[in-house]
């Protein structure tokens, strides 16, 4: 391949890039130009929903899983192309040497990749099961509302969130909710069934007390920030959330711990503390203000 050929190839690819960029630039032109005329009808951020932060974090890993299987499909390639060029186009000939080295790096970028994505995909797995059992959780909280409960989802907190807050006369509820998988079995409803002893959840593949001390730790937390909030003392109930599961109660611990159907009956649970009217007004005002963080998306640009 002579030089004249090589340019005459390179100008052929730049000719073919300079449609698609022309018009990606033409249509940029007309939305900013469509949004100068017009403007979104909704003056103030949107509440939080179920699972806000694991949608981020899905978001977020996809992009990389995007990255690395590009990196996997087109580096490769391109080491293979620039060994090419290496050997024929400036016409310094084939050496295996080169051929080794070139076939090593494209192997070594490839194995790189491929592990990063099998990393990927057990992460996204996580956190679509997590995603899934939280929207399943916000579904069975609407219940209570007709009870005049107000429910907000992932609320914000310093460096955690809390999955579920329920604020009614009968008093402020944190639920942690936790989508934890089934095992492949013909077990029926043993095989889907959580032991609650009041110390710890005894699954039928593990045991764990851990889901317990977050809520825990959540529900102390926004007691303590709605304390500073509203000026007065507020007591808050730490509630462990299992979708999908049935949850067998064979103890009384601080935490409470409920499936999925058994949360319509949540603003019975004796470890809340009532409330007057004006403290429910003042604790939905300032969980309001924390989780009014979603921009609407005809705001955002593209």
């Amino acid at each position: 391949m002579t030089a004249e050929t090589l340019l005459a190839v390179l100008g052929l690819l730049l000719a073919m890039a300079a449609g698609p960029a022309v018009a990606l630039i033409f249509m940029l032109k007309r939305k900013r130009s469509a949004r100068a005329a017009r403007r979104s009808p909704l003056t103030e951020n949107l509440l939080r929903l179920p699972g806000e932060t694991l949608r981020e974090q899905i978001d977020r890993v996809n992009e990389q899983a995007d990255a690395w299987l590009a990196t996997l499909i087109f580096f490769p390639m391109l080491i293979v192309c620039l060994h090419l060029g290496q050997s024929y186009v400036f016409g310094r000939g084939q050496t295996w040497p080169r051929v080794s080295v070139a076939a090593l790096l494209a192997i070594g970028v490839a194995v790189v990749a491929s592990r990063k994505l099998l990393v990927l995909s057990a992460q996204l797995d996580r956190l679509r099961l997590g995603l899934d059992g939280e929207v399943a959780i916000g579904q069975e909280l609407g219940k209570v509302t007709r009870r005049g409960a107000a429910v907000f989802h992932d609320v914000p907190a310093e460096g955690f969130n809390i999955d579920h807050v329920v604020v009614a006369t009968q008093g402020v509820f944190a639920v942690e909710t936790k989508g934890f998988s089934k095992p492949q079995g013909n077990g029926g409803t043993h095989d889907a069934t959580v032991v609650y002893d009041g110390q710890r959840l005894v699954f039928p593949h593990f045991t764990s007390s851990a889901p317990l001390e977050q809520a825990a730790r959540n529900a102390r937390w926004l007691s303590e920030w709605l304390t500073r909030a509203t000026g007065s003392k507020v007591a808050v109930a730490s509630i462990v959330a299992l979708p999908g599961w049935f949850v067998d109660l064979k103890g009384r611990g601080d935490v409470g711990v409920y499936s999925g159907k058994q949360l319509a009956g949540l603003l019975d649970d004796r470890r809340a503390s009532r409330l007057t009217e004006q403290q429910v007004r003042q604790i939905e005002y300032q969980i309001d203000q924390r989780c009014r963080t979603v921009r609407p998306t005809y705001r955002q640009e593209l």
